[in-house]
């Protein structure tokens, strides 16, 4: 058996476009990009809006079906089309979205919102079934109070933990988070990420984390792949990410963290200015995407599309000035 639980191999996903003057034309959210997450690993995949990670997301839960690719499950391809993945997938592989308000039935009480998938796959406890959705609520410090409650009654991060609650209902392998944390306040986020993190070690279950926040990643995710107009420009290990990162955008995000001390700022790396404005996904530009932002670019930049290259043991960078300042 594999090492990895999800194995993503040149995924793309494109938009095509019907009307207006880009008829005929595609939107490449997601454009030919690879990663894995290992058993009991967390995955960050971290970009600005518009960078695809969502995108990514949504096929590897099977939302979308991918116009290419090959996606891989404890060691079995899966169909990029959705209506052909078995019900077990959906079992086996959750999610948990940015916006629980707009993925809770607001006129469902608390308890039948967790019964649900457990109906659904066959898993309802007979001998005691109100005992196992107190229990879900338990692993998300929850009261049992809450049973008979609407969404509508829950504060935004008691709706997030419901969200999880329900995600973990099925028992599943591998959880997909999209932002989850992003419309929570910090206090809230602190508490969601650490039951996340109590719930993986219990669990053992696998993260594909979706976020814009860096400064979250450093204590959460084991590994960080970085995304960049549908491409991943880097991954590495957490720690390298943070204290040996390649590609100029890695850099200029982790140059833009702010900082609230002298010590922090002392490692801050140093700060990496774009140019110009992010280009639309509709006409990317020739050679390397970032070209148009890149303060260091050069000639073959603007001709040649860079490739992944592994620059040390599980670290890979998509950059033609890394692989020559590597071959000199």
């Amino acid at each position: 058996m594999s090492e990895n639980i999800l194995e993503v191999n040149n995924l793309k996903k494109y938009f095509p476009i019907t009307k207006g003057k880009e008829k005929g034309l595609s939107v490449k959210a997601v454009d030919d990009i690879s990663f894995s997450i290992k058993r009991g690993e967390t995955l960050a995949l971290v970009g600005e809006s518009g960078s695809g990670k969502s995108t990514t997301a949504y096929n590897v839960i099977g939302m979308y079906s991918a116009t290419a690719g090959q996606i891989i499950f404890k060691d079995e391809p899966i169909s990029n089309n959705i209506k052909e993945r078995p019900l077990r997938l959906r079992k086996e592989i959750q999610m948990v979205f940015q916006d629980p308000g707009t993925t809770l039935n607001p006129r469902r009480i608390v308890k039948d919102i967790l019964s649900l998938p457990l109906k659904i796959h066959k898993l309802v406890d007979k001998k005691d079934p109100v005992g196992q959705i107190v229990r879900l609520l338990e692993e998300v410090e929850l009261p049992m109070e809450y049973l008979f409650k609407t969404p509508l009654a829950l504060g935004g991060g008691e709706r997030q933990m419901l969200a999880v609650a329900r995600a973990l209902s099925t028992n599943p392998d591998l959880i997909v988070l999209d932002e989850p944390t992003s419309a929570l306040d910090v206090s809230i986020q602190a508490k969601i990420i650490n039951m996340l993190l109590r719930l993986q070690k219990d669990y053992d279950l696998s993260y594909l984390f979706i976020t814009l926040d860096l400064s979250l990643v450093r204590n959460f995710a084991t590994r960080v792949a970085i995304m960049y107009l549908g491409k991943i420009a880097e991954i590495a290990p957490t720690e390298i990410f943070f204290s040996d990162p390649e590609h100029p955008y890695t850099k200029m995000l982790l140059s833009a963290i702010p900082v609230i001390s002298e010590k922090e700022e002392e490692v801050k790396h140093a700060k990496v200015t774009p140019k110009g404005e992010i280009p639309s996904p509709v006409n990317v530009p020739k050679g390397c995407s970032f070209n148009t932002r890149c303060p260091l670019a050069f000639d073959r930049c603007f001709v040649e599309d860079p490739v992944m290259k592994e620059v040390a043991s599980d670290h890979q960078v998509r950059c033609h000035l890394v692989e020559e300042r590597r071959q000199s």
